[in-house]
């Protein structure tokens, strides 16, 4: 056994389905009265219909959350949430609109509660990703997490197949970054193979039914596991390229999640045994095995399809490399160039031996 901390888990969780009918309870709960909601343009209706089971309770709501939280866009959250007279916050979507919320109640002190309505993980940590001025900047605190995040399987029943294929395959890059992190416990360790096991069964099956229930719930709760193992890890290379990425270039969060993994994992496998399960689970090596999965599941491919230009690479490769980073395998400017090319053109990823091929 080597030595590890595992520092517990903070956020209070609701997992099930009609679990959306006790928010009013959990904002008693933390001793507020009236909660303001955030949702991005695209879900104000659901966030709306929630607001509507509050009543009283309810505030008013904040419908512009953007992707990669602009700074720009959080001061005027921060401004209407002022003015509404809320003592909490109810972030209900995605990624987009959960940053908004952790953006504002770190400024501001307010507690808040997530509904997460896709998998992309954010929901479960105290990491912040904000964009200003072109470059996106990553920082931790505890002031982050939310007090409570409420898991409502009924809500993701509507989510269409191809965001829930790139929203799961950014929950499982979570997972996969937590198994070689230089921080990683027994714990985290085992939430991250059950996690991928709850995608590898749950995923194609949604892809063929997207309204079946209990595969939906199968993925819902990999999105929790994984969740729950990035907020408790350091972040390694994936998620440095995706948010240089999505923040210098404004390719989209989960689609860019989704192509990078597997040319990620399969560069950090080389030199470590941390990664045998995911090999194992997925079949033949780490980064063929995911690449694999991720075509039959019908996943993007490749980064010139969200609009990359193949001459960003190697300014993309720079800006990665500005500052170190945790990574279990050493690597340069070269090395980053290299994923990127094959990520760009969307090639199968094949077993890693050594160096990266450099075009």
């Amino acid at each position: 056994m080597r030595d590890f901390v595992f520092p517990g888990i903070t956020s209070r969780v609701l997992f099930g389905s009609g679990t959306r009918a006790r928010l009013g309870e959990e904002i008693a709960r933390l001793g507020h009265r009236r909660a303001f909601f955030l949702c991005t343009p695209q879900q104000t209706g659901e966030a709306n219909a929630l607001s509507g089971l509050l009543g009283q309770q309810s505030a008013g709501l904040f419908s512009g959350a953007e992707m990669h939280t602009p700074l720009a866009v959080t001061e005027k959250a921060i401004a209407a949430f002022d003015q509404s007279g809320a003592d909490c916050l109810v972030a209900v979507g995605g990624g987009s609109t959960i940053g908004l919320g952790k953006a504002i109640a770190t400024r501001t002190g307010a507690d808040q509660i997530a509904i997460p309505t896709t998998y992309a993980g954010s929901e479960m940590t105290d990491i912040l990703g904000e964009t200003d001025a072109g470059e996106k900047v990553t920082r931790r605190d505890p002031s982050i997490r939310p007090e409570v995040v409420i898991y409502d399987v009924d809500l993701t029943l509507g989510l269409p197949a191809k965001l829930t294929v790139t929203s799961a395959l950014n929950a499982i890059a979570h997972g996969i970054e937590g198994l070689y992190a230089p921080d990683a416990n027994p714990i985290t360790d085992l939430m991250a193979t059950e996690a991928m096991r709850a995608f590898k069964s749950g995923l194609p099956r949604v892809v063929e039914a997207p309204t079946d229930r209990e595969a939906r719930a199968r993925i819902l709760y990999g999105a929790w596991l994984c969740s729950t193992v990035l907020g408790y890890i350091t972040m390694s290379l994936h998620h440095k390229l995706a948010h240089v990425l999505g923040g210098s270039f404004g390719l989209p969060h989960a689609e860019t999640h989704a192509i990078l993994l597997p040319h990620t994992a399969g560069f950090n496998a080389v030199g470590t045994d941390r990664l045998d399960a995911v090999a194992e689970l997925f079949g033949g090596s780490v980064g063929r095995g995911l690449w694999d999965f991720a075509k039959t599941c019908g996943a993007p491919l490749s980064l010139a399809d969200l609009g990359l230009d193949r001459t960003d690479i190697p300014r993309a490769a720079e800006i990665a490399t500005r500052n170190r980073y945790a990574n279990p395998r050493p690597f340069d400017a070269g090395d980053i160039e290299a994923i990127l090319y094959a990520a760009w053109e969307g090639r199968p990823v094949a077993p890693q031996t050594g160096a990266a091929h450099r075009p």
